[in-house]
């Protein structure tokens, strides 16, 4: 664990709610954000008299934090007035391509130095499906006016498994993606959540069966790989050192303070969290205590989410013999790179990981 800590920042506010989304979100309304941002910055504040470890990555998530217009320049300033933020913090915005405007300007005034897009696919035809409120167009017009801005440091998400989808279709969203040259990709396998409009309608959706959702996981890895992005974590890909240094801090286990409804947070040694309500956060902000972190359990299970794979030796005071077994099996199933202690990954394994990590810890006390 490294002395500085990641910050991150939730706002909760959407215009629409996307057809699959079950992140924690309310509806906009411009007064109810003002409100919001008070208790918001009373939080940084408390947070901030707490520590003074330095701040080496802040990440604003939502939500759709670019519905935060040229107020996020006196958040960002509450942010460094409270924290101590190195000069070379990575700083990153979620941004909505619909929602864009000004709030690009904004977002480089308040020092921003890295934008998350949601861009989703590459046809009109599915963001409409998905719910989403932007056009192909309009992502590129965002990405076009961010460089125009001096952002260098672009991330684009994509999703696969989407309905009435297959690699022919695929192909054409990754060109698309590919088009804008993102120096990072995020990428999710479309999943249907409890409570969301597509769960209520799940029967009229097409989508591709599981065997075909995974042929579009491994098919995108080759073209992405191909493509010179690094596979560095089960849904991320980059270009060399473009990394998500926040992103990184969850699956290595760094500390990190996630503030507002639902965010959570790994901070000396425990997890905790805000509840999903946003009235609460606003009158009265409380975290709910979520376990103890940096168990071994949990290093195995975060660290293989990377390519980089983890070393057992940290896990293991001996590896023993049945789990070497498991690993010489998986192996051999084309699931796992071993060069023990050292395991890792493969894009195959990366598919069926939550199995694998199961395998793994079962019947061990560490």
């Amino acid at each position: 664990m490294t002395n500085s800590l990641g910050l991150y920042i939730h706002i909760p506010f959407c215009e629409k709610k996307c057809n699959y989304c079950d992140f924690y979100s309310a509806f906009y309304i411009k007064e109810n954000l003002a409100t919001y941002l008070d208790a918001l910055k009373g939080e940084i504040t408390k947070w901030g008299g707490q520590t003074d470890r330095p701040i080496d990555t802040i990440y604003i998530g939502g939500g759709t934090p670019s519905l935060l217009g040229e107020e996020i320049i006196p958040l960002a300033n509450c942010i460094k007035e409270n924290f101590n933020v190195l000069e070379n913090a990575e700083f990153t915005v979620e941004v909505n391509p619909s929602s864009r405007g000004e709030f690009l300007i904004f977002a480089k005034q308040a020092g921003v130095n890295r934008l998350s897009i949601g861009v989703q696919s590459g046809s009109d035809e599915t963001l409409k499906i998905l719910g989403r409120t932007h056009t192909t167009t309009e992502a590129a017009l965002t990405v076009n006016a961010a460089r125009s801005l001096g952002f260098n440091n672009i991330s684009l998400d994509l999703m696969i498994a989407l309905p009435h989808s297959d690699n022919q279709t695929l192909k054409k969203d990754i060109d698309f993606i590919l088009s804008q040259n993102p120096e990072h990709i995020s990428s999710y396998i479309l999943k249907i959540e409890q409570n969301t409009v597509f769960s209520k309608k799940y029967d009229t959706l097409n989508l591709p069966d599981d065997e075909t959702a995974a042929e579009q996981y491994l098919f995108m890895c080759r073209m992405l790989q191909n493509s010179g992005y690094n596979h560095y974590e089960i849904s991320n890909f980059a270009k060399e050192n473009c990394e998500s240094r926040h992103n990184l801090k969850y699956w290595i286990c760094d500390d990190y303070i996630g503030i507002g409804p639902a965010a959570h947070s790994c901070f000396e040694g425990k997890r905790f969290y805000y509840p999903r309500d946003l009235k609460g956060f606003i009158n009265n902000p409380q975290t709910v205590f979520d376990g103890e972190s940096g168990s071994k359990e949990e290093s195995l299970m975060l660290g293989l989410r990377l390519s980089q794979g983890v070393d057992l030796s940290k896990i293991y005071d001996e590896i023993p013999q049945n789990v070497k077994d498991k690993i010489n099996l998986l192996e051999k199933a084309g699931y796992i790179k071993a060069n023990l202690p050292h395991v890792s990954l493969t894009d195959s394994g990366m598919l069926v990981s939550n199995s694998i990590i199961t395998e793994l810890l079962e019947n061990e006390n560490f």
